[in-house]
């Protein structure tokens, strides 16, 4: 179950603009511009919840919520010294969720289009606010939001936002639109089924029916509320999020929300100019250029608008739902004007179609997109022991003209926990996998919250279902809450395990930010090492990392039973290429310390002697 509750078929701007195609080296590998990102998404409705209750479709009384203000000055630094550089704020703006607010001024949901009791952060009811559960006082939410943003930004930490493009709430209002902008649909004349400057889909003559609820589901799980009744208003029924045409959508769909209208229309041609295929190599400059005088689909400026008005309050970058869903035309329109008014903008993509990659990164002028149809599936594969390190060759050749921009991961909101039976049951089966994630290449890598502690995501919390951690209700975080202890933020009262865990992950992520190397070149050996060296097999990988300044070689253990016990080698155009001169070698081990090793060059081969332990991972720098 993903995020909208069906299945799902399935960042590089720190400090320089990197959407320019990046230069490559005489060994084919791209040469970065800037060190790398490592983003800690959070949910930010569940982090600060210290209630333990957890009772099945358990209210905000019951279960409790996490706050802005949990987000403290001793929390973000204990963030930022697992290595982190970016915080990623999961579903801060004013979605619908059926806790009553109503004393505040703030307008009821109806549960018949809301996904769990706190509802959906991808179904925004007003793009101008905060979600009123994350504010100690519900009235005064964007202030406390704009103090959150002070304390991330005095503890060294850039911060992101989701922005949804492709569909809103059902029952979208914009309360907090301001003035002399007008809200989404308002100005919809809705007899038409598509206008271009219609900001929906509308199925005139019909009205919206809510799906017929299966597997024995009810909203709110059945318990009483005033407004649970199986109807909402809507005449006429508009476009569901997923592009569903019917009155009544189904189950499946996407139906707590509808669908944006970018120009494209029903029978799926583009009513804006199209970008001629050249932009695909010209700067954000010149994208914003092509712009400047064209009439545009009225969602884009309206999307603008909202974009540029985080910005102003301090965001520094965004992550985009569901990107994919949304012509390539407009994320040129809408990044080339980010782009203009703060270059170093961080922004990411949902994006799931590989053959969409390359335009979303340059027509698009994304910085980053998901890796996940690539190497987070094949790392899962491999996790799980149905697939093969052999495979991590060709999906990093593939990517090799883009992989600084290509995000990675093991974890987010719509995926399986790792430490869930349902994926690989062992939080320590992702050291390896996390290893090769951190440091295979440039591009920026991402952890979500507990993932460093081995949250399993075990509740079953209402809507939402094990092995993920809910995004639709109230529920605590088990093993995050034991490092939050009380709010202290100190792990005081983690396992020794997890407290070993947080180690591993705190060293990693600060290997992959501060050690140079893993800012520079990469090639892989294990295709080498898979056909010349005695023992070694598809359950290792290997590969390095050098820049003129500093070299590096990594090697995991994907095998949780076996020690390998071996002599690594390196090829003699790595040899070459580092103008290694010498006999011999020492190599630190920054990993497994204060282990050492000594690279022996024979016959233009390098040959270190070493035993790899399971699931262990060795990262030497070697000594010249």
């Amino acid at each position: 179950m993903n995020r909208y509750g069906i299945t799902l078929l399935g960042f590089a701007l720190l400090f320089t603009q990197c959407n320019e195609p990046i230069k490559k080296n005489d060994m084919g590998t791209p040469m970065p511009k800037n060190k790398k990102a490592v983003v800690y998404q959070v949910f930010t409705r569940l982090f600060g919840n210290t209630n333990t209750t957890n009772k099945k479709w358990g209210t905000i009384e019951e279960n409790g919520v996490g706050k802005l203000e949990d987000f403290t000055e001793k929390a973000l630094q204990e963030i930022k010294e697992l290595g982190v550089t970016h915080i990623w704020y999961t579903g801060v703006p004013h979605h619908a969720l059926a806790t009553d607010y109503s004393t505040y001024g703030i307008s009821s949901d109806d549960p018949d289009v809301i996904k769990g009791r706190a509802g959906s952060p991808y179904a925004v009811k007003d793009y101008y606010n905060v979600n009123p559960d994350l504010a100690v006082d519900p009235a005064n939410r964007l202030n406390e939001f704009k103090e959150l943003i002070e304390r991330t930004h005095n503890a060294g930490l850039k911060l992101l936002i989701d922005i949804v493009p492709n569909h809103v709430a059902r029952n979208y209002e914009g309360a907090g639109t301001p003035e002399g902008k007008y809200i989404l649909g308002k100005q919809d004349d809705k007899s038409q089924e598509y206008l271009r400057d219609n900001n929906f889909y509308y199925i005139p003559g019909e009205t919206f029916e809510v799906p017929e609820w299966q597997d024995g589901y009810l909203p709110l799980n059945g318990d009483p509320h005033v407004m649970a009744d199986s109807k909402f208003e809507e005449k006429p029924a508009k476009w569901t999020g997923n592009g569903s045409r019917l009155a009544q959508p189904s189950f499946d769909d996407w139906y707590e929300t509808v669908k944006v209208n970018y120009g494209v229309k029903p029978d799926g041609s583009f009513d804006f100019e199209r970008l001629p295929s050249t932009y695909a190599s010209k700067s954000y400059k010149e994208h914003y250029d092509f712009w400047q005088g064209k009439s545009v689909p009225d969602s884009w400026a309206k999307i603008r608008d909202i974009v540029t008005f985080w910005m102003d309050l301090g965001v520094d970058g965004f992550r985009y739902d569901m990107a994919e869903m949304v012509p390539v035309e407009f994320w040129s329109y809408l990044n080339s004007h980010i782009k203009m008014k703060n270059p170093k903008t961080f922004l990411l993509a949902e994006v799931y179609n590989p053959k969409l990659y390359r335009d979303y990164i340059h027509k698009g002028k994304m910085d980053y997109l998901y890796d996940k149809v690539g190497l987070y599936d094949s790392l899962k594969h491999i996790m799980q022991g149905a697939g093969r390190t052999d495979d991590l060759v060709v999906i990093q050749e593939d990517m090799m003209d883009i992989e600084h921009h290509m995000l990675h991961f093991l974890e987010n909101h719509d995926e399986q926990r790792i430490a869930s039976p349902e994926f690989a049951g062992d939080a320590n089966m992702g050291k390896p996998a996390m290893v090769v994630s951190a440091l295979i290449s440039t591009s920026p890598t991402m952890i979500y919250f507990g993932q460093e502690v081995g949250e399993p995501g075990a509740e079953d919390a209402g809507f939402g279902k094990p092995s993920r951690t809910s995004i639709f209700d109230y529920i605590g975080v088990p093993h995050h809450q034991r490092w939050m202890n009380d709010k202290k933020f100190d792990g005081g009262q983690l396992s020794e395990s997890e407290k070993e865990l947080r180690e591993f992950y705190k060293k990693l992520l600060n290997i992959s930010v501060k050690e140079e190397a893993f800012s520079g070149d990469y090639k892989e050996i294990h295709s080498y090492n898979r056909e010349h060296t005695v023992g070694y097999d598809h359950r290792l990988f290997s590969f390095v990392r050098w820049t003129e300044d500093q070299h590096a070689l990594v090697i995991v253990n994907f095998d949780k039973d076996t020690t390998y016990d071996l002599q690594l080698k390196l090829p003699a155009d790595v040899i070459a290429k580092w103008d290694l001169t010498k006999e011999t070698y020492r190599c630190k081990d920054l990993f497994v310390e204060p282990n050492s090793g000594i690279l022996r060059i024979e016959e233009n081969t390098g040959l270190l002697p070493l035993k790899l332990a399971p699931l262990e991972s060795r990262i030497f720098i070697l000594k010249k």
